[in-house]
């Protein structure tokens, strides 16, 4: 069973930073296939949510408060599950605990996400809705995706 935690990135253990980053290196720069700077400057303001298996970090996702990604929303991002155990469901589950960790954590305010657009039903299953067009990011479409 996955076990989801979160902290603060000054609470982070070197071998945590260690693992996110490499997580989300395999994920969005390697299986992907898209070159971009994924340290951005903004972890130091983020809430890591960490889910690991067996000691291994397996899915990964980072929260902000409002006006640092974006003004009037709270948002979650770098959300991501690695290969081998997307089949067992893990995405749901860290997305359910990003949005119970969202409510515990920071006051009542809407949600944005930044989702590729071949994922937008699976967010649908968790009350995100699309707003706006569509758009490239990282040469990837995606659309943003709110719960109000």
């Amino acid at each position: 069973m996955t076990f989801f935690h979160h902290k603060k990135y000054k609470e982070l253990t070197l071998k945590e930073a260690h693992d996110i980053f490499a997580i989300r290196s395999e994920v969005f720069v390697v299986e992907q296939d898209c070159v971009y700077q994924d340290i951005d400057g903004k972890d130091p303001n983020a809430l890591h949510i960490i889910g690991t298996l067996e000691n291994k970090t397996i899915a990964y996702a980072r929260i902000f408060d409002k006006n640092i990604a974006y003004r009037d929303y709270i948002a979650i991002g770098r959300i991501l599950v690695c290969k081998e155990k997307r089949a067992l469901r893990i995405g749901h589950d860290l997305v359910d605990y990003c949005l119970k960790t969202t409510t515990k954590n920071f006051a009542k305010s809407p949600i944005k996400i930044s989702a590729q657009a071949h994922l937008e039903l699976f967010y649908n299953q968790h009350g995100f809705q699309k707003k706006g067009k569509g758009y490239l990011e990282d040469g990837i479409p995606h659309i943003s995706m709110v719960i109000e």
